[in-house]
């Protein structure tokens, strides 16, 4: 298949102007290299890591919560019995770093709170890789040391082949392979958050791409 253009980009991402020109042959390299190279492999791609990452241009997870964004994201730590904010939420609100550490603690092969992991291995990447072990099995396909430099994850080059390397471990070729677009959603997000900006990204996609 020809390479993925600037131009093919733009008319999927028209915001991402500003870093097209410098995430186009990142794409590239990473779709080749994890067999995203059908029409409509490449558009499920593109439609997913392009809200996932805010159009290419979030290369790391936003963490800076209200009390009540708290309260909605993770109801089960932060929502009192009268459907308020409870008092961790409050004393969490607007410190990233805190949060992370807690949301994060004693997940995904992380540490405990005190031990920094949720903050360090937060999401980063196009597909927003998050957790020591993710970070450590990533690190392991694409030869470098994640754990040592989780920020590696935030330079165009690498954050394009975490996310090729999560879609390829995560069998989501196959499934874009039968149009099944709300499933990579699920094992991407771990529900449809999103999924109206997702799917018109990929109907944009499909139809730049010659799918349709």
């Amino acid at each position: 298949m020809r390479p993925l253009t600037v131009q093919q980009l733009l008319h999927i991402l028209p915001t991402a102007r500003p870093v097209a020109g410098v995430f186009v042959p990142a794409l590239n390299r990473a779709m080749n290299r994890y067999e995203i190279e059908s029409p409509m492999r490449r558009a499920a791609f593109l439609a997913q890591v392009g809200h996932e990452s805010g159009h290419l241009r979030r290369l790391v997870e936003n963490l800076n919560y209200s009390a009540s964004g708290l309260a909605s994201s993770w109801p089960t730590r932060f929502l009192a019995p009268d459907g308020q904010p409870n008092a961790l939420a409050q004393r969490l609100e607007r410190q990233p770093e805190r949060i992370a550490n807690h949301v994060y603690a004693n997940r995904l092969g992380n540490g405990t709170v005190e031990s920094g992991d949720g903050w360090r291995f937060r999401g980063r990447g196009l597909i927003q890789l998050t957790g020591r072990a993710n970070y450590r099995a990533c690190g392991e396909a694409l030869g470098a040391d994640l754990l040592a430099s989780p920020e590696l994850l935030e330079q165009p080059e690498w954050a394009a082949k975490s996310a090729a390397w999560f879609w390829f471990a995560n069998g989501l070729n196959a499934l874009a392979d039968g149009d099944r677009f709300l499933d990579i959603t699920r094992r991407i997000n771990g529900g449809a958050n999103g999924i109206t900006e997702r799917r018109l990204l990929w109907g944009k996609a499909r139809e730049v791409l010659g799918c349709n």
